[in-house]
């Protein structure tokens, strides 16, 4: 079984930058690349500013650091990806975009090199048929924030092969990551959970019930690290949005359906902590 290394990440945003950045400490060498030069360069940013302060906090050793650094290469465009033994996508939740950016990269990856998707709801069995390879496809679905989260949850496609599943398996380890197998559909294991629970909170917010007190309660009644409407808010309302409606779409249950409250928020562009206004304002 061939190693994992060098790796190609599309999408310089704060899942892909993430990703990069433990896949370079680990001592991979890795390419970011991002269509908006500007979302690159923060991307690159950003990843430079967290290992600097992990080093100041002595987190991290400063030669760990000089070598992620050396280890990290800005792409400027897609076929400089070329060279990847592995390239993970994580960019917008829409099939037609991410399909878009697999036929590209199909194009010009070498016949051995894999894909991957970081989806945290769309099917790895279709996007995988866009490619040539679907037997070298899979998901690896990071958590938020990835430096600091352990999980990934991997997940097969009808057509992944053993082998593409037990190399991406061992990079996750090289990564530090502690792997999940989840099936092949909506919301996969975490956001399966997650995201209904996340919505019956919001109906309680719906109902009269403050969001602090439901925050509250979640946190010293179940042990949570953060309340249900904070995460939320961090995860962004139009993409809690856009989830539990493919939920809702796809399993055609009603213990999935949108809170009408959580629809009104996402029009009045009350996205979470990004907007600057969700359930709290930041």
């Amino acid at each position: 079984m061939n190693e994992i290394k060098i790796v190609g990440v599309v999408g310089a945003g704060q899942m892909g930058a993430g990703i990069a950045q433990v896949l370079c400490v680990a001592g991979h060498a890795t390419l970011l690349f991002d269509a908006n030069p500007e979302a690159l360069r923060l991307g690159m940013s950003s990843i430079h500013q967290r290992l600097n302060q992990a080093v100041d906090k002595g987190k991290l050793a400063a030669d760990v650091r000089d070598s992620a650094k050396q280890n990290l290469t800005q792409a400027n465009s897609l076929s400089e990806l070329s060279s990847c033994d592995l390239v993970i996508e994580a960019i917008i939740e829409q099939f037609d975009v991410k399909a878009s950016i697999f036929k590209q990269l199909d194009a010009i990856l070498p016949p051995t090199s894999l894909l991957a998707s970081n989806t945290s709801s769309i099917s790895i069995t279709r996007m995988a048929a866009t490619t040539s390879r679907p037997d070298k496809f899979m998901g690896a679905h990071f958590m938020n924030p990835v430096p600091v989260m352990n999980l990934v949850e991997l997940i097969r496609g009808l057509q992944t092969s053993d082998e593409t599943y037990q190399r991406v398996q061992a990079l996750c380890t090289s990564i530090k990551k502690t792997t999940v197998l989840a099936l092949d559909g909506p919301g996969f294991i975490v956001n399966r959970i997650l995201c209904p629970m996340i919505n019956e909170a919001i109906f309680l917010v719906q109902e009269g019930v403050a969001a602090i007190d439901i925050d509250n309660a979640m946190k010293l009644g179940t042990n949570h690290p953060m309340g249900p409407l904070t995460l939320a808010d961090f995860v962004g309302l139009d993409t809690l949005l856009y989830i539990l409606q493919l939920f809702h779409r796809e399993l055609g249950e009603d213990k999935y359906r949108p809170c009408p409250l959580l629809v009104k928020y996402v029009d009045a562009g009350w996205f979470g902590k990004k907007s600057g206004r969700g359930f709290y304002t930041y």
